[in-house]
């Protein structure tokens, strides 16, 4: 490992064209351009926004490389179309970039959380529950395949598979392709928001709960946590071990995908992310994971890295 420069005077820059970006989608600015280009005049209608700010700002984005304006209409640029809404685009991202920009607020009371111990109070709703799950679901659609053929490795011929926190689909679809049977447990509001985009003829079953409460029946042959755990703390996750050993055949697996602590910078950083949003949560070390695991009846398996991700693995007894 190379020697780390501090600080990393590259990483302290004010993220400005991110800030512009995030606050041009907040107020609908992209979604008015496009279908149709519009006048200044028809886009602080559309937008609900005062015009001399506009001006600046979409003067911004023009200098960015986001819009262009001809004459007196203003449009998005081919690039920004591509990124946003081409999905059949080498160069397309959407907006899943728009959770970061969501998490600035709750990160720039730091201080504030350091000496309550407290989070920052926040509900997801509307575009940032859409930018969440889209944010998931870009960032698990690079590794998903590798992951399910990994879980179902050796498990009987169209396994019976429990996915916690899976509302986004990347993984169930994922499963779903490689011959299993999902039940996805996710929150109400995200279950609501994926119903409309999951094909009725998949073998996907999406239930509305909280996994802290209690898990949908089984059995099943296989239990995955895809980026949960670190939600929580102890408490909360030796209940969710414990109750997933329940609801598993004998034999059956449960799969964690997360960040281990202990292993690198980025573990430790997002350690922050969940101290500033969350009540109890973290990211926790290995030897964590195979304590709670083995008092819930696993036999714990060492750290793998699959496509990317670091996945422990326990074998109920």
């Amino acid at each position: 490992m190379g020697v780390r420069i501090i600080p990393n005077v590259s990483s302290f820059q004010l993220p400005q064209e991110f800030l512009i970006v995030g606050a041009a989608v907040t107020n609908g600015l992209f979604e008015a351009l496009k279908e149709r280009p519009c006048t200044l005049a028809e886009l602080a209608d559309r937008t609900g926004s005062d015009l001399r700010a506009l001006w600046v700002v979409v003067e911004a984005l023009v200098a960015l490389g986001y819009l262009k304006h001809d004459s007196s209409c203003i449009s998005l640029t081919g690039e920004a179309y591509s990124i946003f809404y081409d999905e059949n685009s080498e160069q397309y991202e959407g907006f899943g970039f728009m959770h970061a920009y969501n998490l600035m607020n709750s990160w720039l009371q730091l201080p504030k959380v350091m000496q309550s111990g407290k989070p920052v109070t926040r509900e997801r709703v509307g575009l940032q529950l859409k930018s969440f799950v889209r944010a998931m679901s870009r960032n698990a659609a690079r590794s998903a395949a590798e992951i399910a053929a990994f879980c179902l490795k050796d498990l009987p011929q169209n396994p019976s598979v429990l996915d916690v926190g899976g509302g986004p689909l990347t993984y169930a679809l994922a499963f779903v392709s490689k011959g299993a049977e999902v039940t996805v447990l996710d929150t109400p509001e995200v279950v609501d928001l994926m119903l409309s985009e999951l094909d009725p003829s998949l073998p996907i079953h999406m239930v509305k709960g909280d996994f802290t409460v209690a898990l949908p029946r089984g059995p099943y042959d296989l239990v995955y946590l895809g980026n949960v755990c670190h939600i929580y703390g102890e408490k909360e996750n030796r209940k969710l071990f414990l109750e997933a050993a329940a609801e598993l055949n004998s034999g059956g697996r449960i799969v964690i995908n997360d960040m281990i602590r202990g292993t690198g910078v980025r573990a430790a950083v997002f350690g922050v992310n969940m101290l500033v949003n969350t009540e109890s949560g973290g990211t926790w070390t290995y030897k964590q994971y195979q304590t709670w695991l083995e008092d819930a009846g696993f036999l714990v398996t060492p750290v793998c890295e699959v496509a990317g991700r670091q996945l422990i693995t326990g074998i109920k007894k």
